[in-house]
């Protein structure tokens, strides 16, 4: 076996998941049902963030608007993360700290949600997104880990990892993004 030891890691990746599930029930709760309210009300739910929070948003988005575990109506639901277009011309244009801000200003209305991620709660581009949809009226989530950093006061929800392993994080993001899923399908009775 290599240097890095199964055990260690699962035995962390399962206390990092205790923690989470206790701490962070009844802000996820509050979390599915804006995110219902917004889909009932005719709105959408846009997720961005880097690197493998990218990838997070464009798999939680997927598994909205096309299927979870069962066939059913669409849910609205994008990923900020996907047209190569508009993230390279506002990176050329107004500096990759606007990609994801510029999105929600063109794409987002009152009554949407913004979910952003970063594991460490300071990604310059998923504040400045924040900050925008917070001007427009649009629901704010942060997806983070450690204390937040920059994003905590910008979320109206927010889903704090409780670890500063950004593998950890990323593991509980994913979890907390598949929660999501089956509690928007069963609020919206799609399941």
């Amino acid at each position: 076996m290599s240097a890095h030891k199964f055990g260690p890691v699962f035995d962390e990746h399962i206390k990092v998941a205790g923690e989470t599930a206790r701490l962070l029930e009844t802000p996820f709760e509050a979390l599915a049902d804006a995110c219902a309210a917004s889909v009932r009300g005719g709105g959408k739910l846009m997720f961005f963030g880097n690197g493998g929070s990218a990838a997070d948003s464009q798999h939680i988005a997927t598994e909205l608007s096309v299927r979870f575990v069962n066939d059913r109506k669409p849910i609205a639901a994008l990923a900020l993360t996907t047209d190569t277009s508009v993230l390279t011309a506002a990176a050329n244009d107004m500096g990759y700290e606007q990609v994801f801000a510029r999105q929600v200003e063109a794409l987002g209305r009152e009554g949407d949600v913004a979910i952003g991620f970063s594991t460490s709660g300071k990604s310059r581009n998923v504040v400045l997104a924040l900050e925008a949809a917070r001007r427009m009226g649009i629901v704010t989530v942060a997806f983070t880990g450690a204390d937040g950093a920059l994003l905590t006061p910008l979320a109206d929800h927010l889903l704090n990892v409780p670890s500063k392993v950004t593998a950890r994080i990323q593991e509980m993001h994913i979890t907390l993004g598949h929660l999501l899923c089956g509690a928007l399908e069963e609020r919206l009775g799609l399941c």
